[in-house]
């Protein structure tokens, strides 16, 4: 890592540790399926194959120590076979820490037997997408009472396409379950930066950089950080 001295000089000595903090990863037999989708839905170009190979060797290629790694179930038979995978991979490589998938459409009794499973397996968190899993932030409350207090619940935050992951939704849940931690993506609001503002005052919601640095003008990126407060945020790459 370079890092810029007092005097102006560059050295390389690492003074941090780099955790990546959103990263998805895929079997290798359908990852590239499964980017390649990624890619078309934002119409954006895919810079790596998703497989943790792939996100290791970048990783490595800046320093980073440790991945948040997890993948997003569209329906409910999906929840186990992923959860399978990530704690897979989480076995093959100790520098990933796993979080695991649920789906509202789960009963509240599956979602316990699958929490209770994650927990005696290390796992530290659940990554919900409602754009992709079709459902409103405020309408996986089943979810969030079962995980509150036990696991933070990282979700896929803003598009201006939809309305299933806005701010406000986030908001509503964040007050109504103020013992659940939150943790919104692409600093809260991917291409809805504008509507963040109600999330600022929220003490159990935090927030990653994840595919917003492309996108978000630097400047702006930088006021949030600086007002929100940068205790409150974590470096992803997505």
């Amino acid at each position: 890592m370079i890092i810029l001295k007092g005097d102006g000089h560059e050295t390389t000595e690492k003074k941090y540790k780099i955790i990546d903090a959103h990263c998805h990863i895929y079997p290798q037999k359908i990852a590239a399926k499964a980017v390649a989708a990624i890619g078309n839905f934002y119409d954006i170009k895919m810079s790596e194959d998703g497989t943790a190979a792939s996100l290791i060797r970048a990783g490595e290629s800046i320093g980073v120590e440790k991945y948040v790694v997890h993948s997003t179930a569209t329906t409910v038979h999906q929840v186990r076979s992923i959860n399978e995978y990530i704690y897979g991979e989480m076995q093959s490589h100790p520098e990933f820490i796993g979080f695991m998938t649920l789906h509202n459409e789960m009963t509240d009794e599956a979602i316990e037997e699958e929490v209770e499973l994650a927990l005696s397996r290390g796992m530290k968190g659940v990554k919900l997408h409602p754009d992709f899993q079709k459902f409103n932030i405020d309408d996986a409350e089943n979810i969030y009472r079962v995980t509150a207090g036990k696991l933070p619940v990282l979700l896929h935050m803003g598009d201006k396409r939809y309305d299933f992951s806005s701010p406000e939704r986030l908001r509503k849940m964040a007050e109504k379950y103020p013992e659940q931690t939150f943790i919104g993506a692409h600093f809260g609001g991917y291409s809805v930066w504008d509507k963040v503002e109600c999330l600022k005052d929220l003490p159990n919601v935090y927030f990653d950089t994840s595919s917003s640095l492309w996108f978000l003008d630097k400047a702006k990126a930088a006021d949030l950080i600086h007002r929100f407060g940068h205790e409150r945020y974590f470096f992803g790459t997505d």
